[in-house]
């Protein structure tokens, strides 16, 4: 089988690429290396370089007889979407429909579609797949959007597809010297540096984390299972919830750090409770959490030993700077 998948440099991508080509699958992927790393690609991996947004690009790098694709690209910045959300929302609508069109045209059987727990916005948790949606900041509107256009172009051109749901996915290879997302990398990073990590608002936000293994198992039933189609589904825990205090001190203790955090105000359109219902996954995929947050997170921890700390590089433009734009990213305080 020949798989296709978008971002295929950065954390999600290059590991389901090498997944499957430990499968024996012929993997090929695209990416911009603006959120990904060229180092995270197998030589294995047919590589195009390029922006998903192109559809000339996109068509040419789907056109070697693709059996499924799996579309991980994203500019996975929910809280600078407020702050960036015509960078956001061109590469998560605009791009999502040019791999999506590109796709049909060159008869691509399915696509999985990697969405995000932002979909749901301020509702009551756990977030179920079929409660009524309403997104608070432009990066869910935005997964929303291409989540609507799939279902759309799906009936309309005969094309199978599913819509994977996963949240705050951590493990090797993440990009943990962007300043912007991903949490867990961000305060290790710090920590290692001898830094005070940041937390934005009281801390008392509450998340959870899975691990990436969790997330390629239900990914791998979703683009291969052929009984398995137009079924949107949340891969990912829904036990061991933390706040971010309480990651703060799990991580502190795990690198013996003993400076306390600094607190800055809340982020704009930051959802306080974001935990989801996995039933539908255990249901429809058969899934359990096989590795833990203790064990995800000692991941992380020895995966940026092992390549070093970094400095954060600032790699996208502020598009509104004003009193609701974050200090932290105004001043580069990361």
């Amino acid at each position: 089988m020949h798989i296709f998948i978008t971002g295929v440099a950065g954390f999600l991508g290059s590991n389901l690429a090498d997944y499957y080509l430990k499968k024996g699958f012929e993997v090929s992927g695209c990416d911009n290396l603006v959120g990904g790393e060229i180092d995270n690609v197998d030589k294995r991996v047919n590589f195009f370089k390029g922006n998903c947004e192109n559809l000339d690009f996109m068509t040419t790098a789907t056109k070697k007889d693709v059996n499924v694709l799996c579309h991980a690209a994203a500019y996975a910045h929910e809280g600078l979407s407020s702050i960036s959300p015509t960078l956001i929302c061109n590469n998560n609508v605009t791009g999502s429909v040019a791999v999506f069109t590109a796709a049909i045209k060159n008869k691509v059987k399915r696509i999985v579609y990697c969405s995000s727990m932002a979909r749901y916005g301020n509702i009551e948790i756990p977030f179920k797949e079929d409660d009524i949606l309403n997104p608070v900041d432009p990066y869910g509107v935005s997964k929303v959007a291409a989540e609507n256009i799939l279902k759309i172009l799906s009936k309309t051109h005969g094309i199978e597809y599913n819509i994977a749901v996963p949240h705050n996915i951590i493990g090797p290879k993440q990009k943990y010297d962007d300043p912007f997302r991903n949490v867990v990398s961000i305060m290790t990073n710090l920590m290692l540096q001898k830094r005070q990590p940041i937390i934005y608002g009281d801390g008392e936000q509450k998340r959870c984390f899975s691990d990436i293994e969790d997330c390629i198992y239900c990914l791998d039933k979703m683009l291969t299972d052929k009984n398995i189609t137009s079924q949107t589904i949340n891969i990912g825990p829904d036990e061991e919830f933390i706040t971010i205090n309480d990651l703060f001190k799990k991580i502190s203790n795990k690198l013996q750090f003993n400076k306390e955090p600094k607190y800055f105000p809340d982020r704009p359109n930051e959802v306080k409770h974001a935990t989801c219902s996995s039933d539908k996954a255990r249901n429809i995929l058969n899934y359990k959490t096989s590795v833990s947050l203790d064990q995800s997170i000692d991941k992380v921890i020895n995966f940026i030993k092992d390549k070093g700390p970094k400095k954060f590089r600032y790699n996208y433009n502020l598009e509104i700077e004003n009193e609701k734009t974050p200090k932290t990213w105004k001043e580069k305080l990361f």
